[in-house]
């Protein structure tokens, strides 16, 4: 009778997987009621890791090429079977295979905005998404830790452990790159990396390893988007006042001329594009003089008589300087003293 049952059981000669392309990430070969026969080809692809687990102990892992299965080439799982050399006894052991080629294109984001703290800014909320790529690097702890004996585990079902993940580590990334969080706004890549140093340990403990990180976009509360652009701004231009001067004024130019051609407010009732273009110039020369005056510098020669400006010119400019003086650039005597001068022009 035992003999009958042995001649009746069926051997798998060939252990093999072709990957679909279905984002899979581990694999357990089917094995139903079959023995893998001792002298057995197990062929393993690039991108391809296999597990021999026995008794629920892992056993043997192959890396990518083609072996036959004996005593040689399963040192370990020999001698947890104990095979008979007498016979060419067959054996029967989950085999698992796991994708190591990298997975691209994982994407992360904050759902809501979330709060970091900052050391210039304290308590700051912000929204941010990106993707990251990753792979299976230890195949052994990633069947331990994650994906055990499922016949089959997937990129998705562990896409909401890694995102969250990510969002559980940005403070942590901000904190310990010791970046001011504005140089980190401003440079993405700079903020890409020090997520990644930071999530990588993590990876590695479910097996894992993080091969790229971006930061697509982040969006930041409109105060502090105001301070970056700014930031942003004198950065561009150094730290010469006149130049930033200029760099304000061509960023008002275009809402001036919008007003104009909408008809709405003080300077779009009085002034089209071209008279903005004139205002700018006026404001810039006139700030220029301004500044030098309230640092103490030695009065400039007598310029050229200034044509007459119109009221309309006026008061768009009183109304730029209030916003400069809103800003923090001008201070109260230097608006109180433009102020003077442009107003004594409408006599």
């Amino acid at each position: 009778m035992a003999l009958m049952d042995f001649i009746k059981k069926q051997f798998i000669d060939i252990i093999q997987w072709t990957e679909t392309g279905d984002g899979t990430l581990a694999w357990r070969f089917p094995m139903q009621d079959m023995e893998i026969q001792n002298g057995a080809s197990l062929t393993v692809r690039e991108s391809q890791v296999a597990l021999f687990v026995n008794e629920g102990q892992v056993a043997d892992v192959f890396g990518p090429g083609m072996y036959k299965l004996t005593t040689q080439t399963l040192p370990v799982l020999t001698y947890l079977k104990n095979w008979d050399k007498l016979f060419q006894s067959p054996f029967k052991s989950d085999v698992y295979f796991f994708s190591t080629r990298q997975q691209v294109d994982q994407k992360w984001g904050t759902p809501q905005p979330i709060s970091i703290r900052d050391k210039d800014f304290g308590a700051v909320r912000l929204r941010a998404f990106g993707n990251y790529a990753y792979r299976v690097a230890d195949a052994k702890k990633f069947h331990t830790e994650i994906s055990g004996t499922r016949d089959i585990y997937s990129v998705q079902d562990l896409d909401g452990q890694l995102r969250g993940l990510v969002l559980q580590n940005i403070s942590n990334a901000i904190a310990a790159s010791g970046v001011p969080f504005l140089d980190l706004a401003a440079n993405q890549n700079q903020f890409a990396q020090a997520l990644a140093n930071q999530l990588a340990p993590e990876f590695s403990k479910l097996g894992l390893q993080l091969d790229g990180m971006t930061v697509q976009n982040l969006s930041l509360p409109e105060e502090l988007q105001k301070i970056l652009d700014q930031k942003i701004g004198m950065g561009m231009v150094g730290n010469d006042m006149g130049k930033f001067m200029q760099y304000q004024t061509a960023q008002a130019i275009p809402k001036f001329a919008e007003g104009a051609s909408q008809g709405g407010g003080v300077a779009g009732d009085a002034m089209g594009l071209g008279a903005g273009v004139a205002l700018g110039q006026v404001l810039a020369q006139n700030l220029a003089q301004g500044l030098q005056g309230g640092q103490g510098a030695a009065p400039a020669a007598p310029a050229p008589a200034v044509a007459a400006v119109s009221p309309a010119d006026v008061m768009a400019t009183l109304e730029k300087l209030g916003e400069l003086k809103a800003k923090g650039i001008l201070t109260q005597e230097e608006f109180d003293a433009k102020k003077t001068e442009l107003l004594k022009k409408l006599v």
